[in-house]
């Protein structure tokens, strides 16, 4: 096997997953704002919308960030110097933009190893397999597991110094709080002068944003009504996906895209997973996912708060997003 699935998702067999997913559902139902985790995005059907998604003109966040990485490779390999580097990365996914930023450092003859991190098993297998047909030279082990149960484990596993990626503007899924304690728990879990990597969408034109997350040729709505799709295959659901609209929008109070799915009409679901029937009324609304923009400010306070110090923020040419370069600060 390629990769390592870490003991503590092994340990879960499908039978306990379900009944998290279950549970989950019936919680988020139940609840006076109808709301899914967003995790429950990235099935493997999920993932494959999502990747479509990425090569949509509207879609910026990855070309902006694909132009970045495609110029930072010399300063980080001069960051990096001699040692040998453990490059972490967090959600990788298909990890086509990393691809670039590995090629780099190859070619700089950095003395690196790298570890795709995810939640999704086939997502860790099908990116392993890929780098060892196109970067047959670099040491590959995936891991799949969850963030900080992959960051405890190679820590105890390696005294290597880290540079962790989190790109993608992935840090936007979480509000302002839950970013602090998800990167002061990262902080606490790496050593003094390991390095973080991090991808934030910044606040732009707003019709920009909404374009962004309401593509014309519908991808966005199918990917959210995947989850639908989803709690029919696996919970024995009876939604008919024809009955909801997908609605993302900008809310400028807290500065996040929003996503949504709109039942169009009363109606009543019966998921055979709670043994429960919901009533969903005409245009409610069921919450999915915030994503978070920022300015730099924002990223200067969150570094600041969580023991980090940014070494170098970098930019797109439109502006529109910031990959910025952290280190992590402990009084030894």
């Amino acid at each position: 096997m390629p990769y390592t699935v870490l003991k503590s998702i092994r340990q879960q067999n499908q039978d306990l997953l379900k009944e998290q997913f279950a549970l989950d559902v019936l919680m988020g139902f139940s609840a006076e704002t109808k709301h899914l985790p967003s995790k429950y995005f990235y099935d493997s059907q999920g993932s494959r919308l999502f990747e479509k998604i990425t090569d949509l003109e509207e879609y910026y966040p990855t070309a902006c960030e694909l132009e970045i990485l495609g110029k930072i490779g010399g300063r980080i390999s001069s960051v990096l110097g001699d040692e040998h580097f453990e490059i972490v990365e967090l959600g990788a996914g298909d990890g086509r933009k990393t691809k670039v930023l590995l090629s780099q450092l190859l070619n700089e003859d950095k003395n690196i190893s790298y570890i795709p991190v995810d939640i999704c098993e086939s997502a860790v297998s099908n990116l392993v397999g890929s780098l060892e047909a196109t970067l047959p030279h670099l040491d590959t082990r995936g891991m799949v597991g969850d963030y900080m149960d992959s960051i405890n484990h190679l820590d105890a596993s390696s005294r290597n110094r880290k540079l962790v990626l989190f790109l993608g503007s992935n840090i936007g899924n979480f509000d302002c709080l839950a970013s602090m304690r998800f990167l002061r728990t990262l902080w606490k879990r790496l050593k003094s002068n390991d390095l973080l990597l991090l991808g934030f969408d910044l606040k732009k034109d707003i019709q920009i944003l909404q374009r962004a997350y309401n593509d014309t040729k519908g991808l966005t709505r199918q990917f959210n009504l995947n989850v639908l799709a989803r709690i029919n295959r696996e919970l024995d659901g009876e939604f008919e996906l024809d009955r909801f609209s997908h609605h993302g929008l900008y809310n400028p109070m807290n500065g996040a895209m929003e996503s949504y799915l709109v039942s169009l009409q009363n109606q009543r679901v019966y998921i055979g997973g709670t043994r429960k029937t919901f009533q969903f009324d005409a245009y409610e609304a069921i919450h999915l996912e915030f994503s978070f923009k920022y300015l730099l400010s924002d990223i200067e306070f969150l570094a600041a708060s969580t023991g980090f110090e940014i070494m170098a923020n970098w930019q797109d040419s439109r502006g529109y997003f910031v990959d910025s370069l952290w280190q992590v600060k402990k009084d030894e």
